[in-house]
């Protein structure tokens, strides 16, 4: 039963690495992460984060039947001043922008699922890029930090 404490405390050094990555360049940002944190290594978190959400607390929160969501922190210095929130979809999420960039990473839960084309793995979404998330063909669990804990919803 793993704890929010516990789940930040495991994704914090990804913060940390996130942080001193330049996120206006998201493909290199995104080739540095999945070269330095490759998704077969990430065992730790993928089952934490599995664990959440079995027991409901990662994302509490229903925005279709196909998607929930939830905030696992707000910004913080552990953090290096980015959010952690985690989804829980399939299909189309809600359209909105990043202004500081967003970092996804992504783990399949079913069939052969792609996150804005991408397979399980790291995503980065460079600052000022706007998009719907979305998955096809499959499920992912996705916890995705934001610097600064900046979205624009619309």
């Amino acid at each position: 039963m793993p704890t929010a404490d516990q789940l930040v405390a495991a994704l914090a050094p990804f913060a940390q690495r996130i942080h001193a990555l330049d996120l206006s360049a998201p493909a290199e940002a995104q080739a540095t992460l999945n070269r330095e944190f490759p998704v077969a290594t990430l065992g730790e978190a993928r089952a934490l984060l599995a664990a959440a959400l079995a027991e409901g607390w990662l994302t509490p929160k229903r925005a279709t039947e196909t998607l929930s969501f939830g905030r696992v922190a707000k910004p913080s210095e552990a953090l290096a001043g980015m959010s952690l929130d985690a989804v829980d979809m399939s299909g189309a999420g809600a359209p909105h922008t990043h202004p500081n960039g967003e970092v996804s990473l992504c783990f399949a839960t079913e069939g052969d699922p792609r996150f804005q084309g991408e397979p399980e793995g790291w995503v980065v979404a460079g600052a000022g890029s706007r998009h719907v998330p979305t998955v096809t063909g499959g499920r992912m669990t996705i916890v995705y930090f934001l610097p600064g804990g900046a979205m624009v919803w619309g």
